[in-house]
């Protein structure tokens, strides 16, 4: 598939579920995070309760499976991408059902410029957890990478109704909204 048809692909993906994110998982433990995070007037409530997202999409009932992410993360820290990209793989094979598995791994790919991958794992990752705001901020920073400034600016848009608190992704956005706009001459 190419990058032009995996873009595609990703957009229609959000635009689905961008009604209703709900996560593939029912009775989620996330919910009450997400409209925190959405909903709160206090910046620090809405601060922690990204932090315990992150918190709980990093966790898993397997030790084993917890460890391999945590070297995994320290492969990445270190830019060994061989290592990292080993443990990835065993990983996404053990735990398929893992978002940030798939997300790590989509991560590795982007910073080895392999982008037709990373957005097959970020597909993967979105399809267990719609509401992956770090899997959507990488598959805008992808589009911005081979120059579709209109996909970049559909995922930015889509992470920021997961998490309006993303300053960066809101500079991007509003960077590419005033780039993108029409012009009346």
């Amino acid at each position: 598939m190419s990058v032009h048809e995996q873009i595609g692909d990703i957009v229609a993906q959000l635009a689905a579920s961008s009604t209703s994110r709900a996560p593939a998982v029912t009775d989620d433990p996330l919910d009450e995070l997400f409209e925190r995070l959405r909903d709160s007037d206090d910046q620090s409530s809405r601060a922690e309760a990204e932090d315990l997202i992150w918190a709980l999409w990093c966790a898993h009932e397997d030790e084993a499976a917890r460890n391999l992410l945590n070297y995994a993360i320290g492969s990445l820290s270190r830019n060994e991408h061989q290592e990292a990209e080993r443990l990835l793989d065993e990983l996404v094979l053990g735990w398929p059902d893992w978002s940030e598995a798939w997300n790590k791994r989509a991560t590795l790919y982007f910073l080895c410029e392999r982008f037709v991958e990373s957005m097959q794992d970020i597909s993967r990752a979105l399809a267990l957890e719609p509401r992956h705001f770090g899997a959507m901020a990488g598959f805008g920073q992808i589009c911005l990478q081979i120059g579709d400034e209109h996909s970049a600016l559909v995922a930015f848009e889509c992470a920021l109704n997961a998490n309006p608190n993303l300053d960066a992704v809101r500079d991007a956005a509003e960077a590419l909204r005033l780039r993108l706009a029409p012009k009346l001459h």
